[in-house]
């Protein structure tokens, strides 16, 4: 099959541009990639071999999965892995079936109310609340040490949600009118005509609440305690705060090095929510950007 042929505009580019360009592909690919593997490599590598090579390690020559199961032997990374799985899924869940309702209701012409809400949303937006304020309001429902205090508070994202309400306002009146006069209601039009022609910007959205949902570990140094932290509060006691394995996790020394237990987690954080990204990939663009240039 041969290549569309170029508009008038279009000059063809020349093989200096294109040298260019796909060294700077390489270069953004090496960046990415590179400190990546090496921080897979580490995690594999034995004790000698990172104290050898000054704790890092480009390619271990005898891979070993010690770090590994050091880790998930201690019931700490494991519960703390169960913790973000499930405060992920419920919350991404719940997000969007919150998000969701409200941009459409606001998406819509002549809903009571509609434009002193849709201030008050973006109000917050402009002036979020403060450590502080939170903290009181979290403590005077009863949320402390309770998972809700990682979902509830921030259940709701403005970006999110004016991105999903110029999404909606994008969909055809006509589509809108046909289901009315066919007797739909709300609801009925929301579940049968909205959301199917939706799913791009949908997939994004639960993405970004997927995404900050399992990075989260802000929060819950404020309201949990250690017994119940997520994965990326116990990433950060390994990495940031410099804890080994023998204090955090079994009570017992280890013949793995830090380095290596420390890159182990980190793996084991990083992986799960990566994977997710190439299923919703091909939504990535199509989504935000529909949404954001109609909002």
């Amino acid at each position: 099959m041969s290549s569309p042929a170029r508009p008038g505009w279009m000059e063809k580019p020349k093989p200096v541009t294109q040298a260019a360009k796909g060294l700077a592909l390489v270069a953004v690919v090496l960046l990415v990639c590179v400190p990546f593997l090496v921080i897979v490599s580490t995690s594999l590598a034995s004790t000698d071999e990172v104290v050898a090579n000054g704790g890092w390690v480009l390619w271990p020559t005898e891979p070993s999965l010690d770090a590994y199961r050091d880790i998930l032997d201690g019931g700490i990374v494991t519960h703390a892995l169960g913790v973000s799985a499930g405060v992920t899924i419920v919350g991404t869940l719940l997000s969007l079936a919150c998000t969701v309702t409200l941009a459409y209701a606001l998406s819509r012409p002549g809903v009571f109310g509609g434009r002193p809400v849709l201030l008050l949303v973006l109000f917050t937006f402009l002036f979020p609340p403060g450590m502080i304020p939170s903290f009181l309001l979290v403590k005077e429902l009863g949320l402390l040490d309770s998972y809700a205090s990682l979902v509830l508070p921030v259940l709701v994202n403005v970006f999110n949600l004016v991105v999903l309400r110029g999404f909606f306002q994008g969909i055809p009146e006509e589509l809108y009118e046909a289901a009315r006069l066919d007797g739909a209601g709300d609801w009925r039009v929301l579940f049968s005509v909205v959301l199917p022609l939706s799913k791009a910007a949908l997939a994004v959205v639960g993405l970004f609440y997927a995404v900050a949902y399992w990075n989260s570990w802000f929060y819950a140094s404020l309201y949990l305690e250690s017994d119940h932290w997520p994965l990326q509060q116990v990433l950060r006691t390994y990495v940031v705060a410099g804890s080994g394995l023998t204090d955090a996790t079994t009570g017992e020394g280890t013949v793995t090095a830090p380095q290596t237990v420390q890159m182990a987690v980190l793996v084991i954080a990083t992986v799960p929510i990566l994977l997710v990204y190439p299923f919703l990939q091909k939504y990535f663009t199509k989504g935000v950007l529909t949404g954001a240039i109609k909002s």
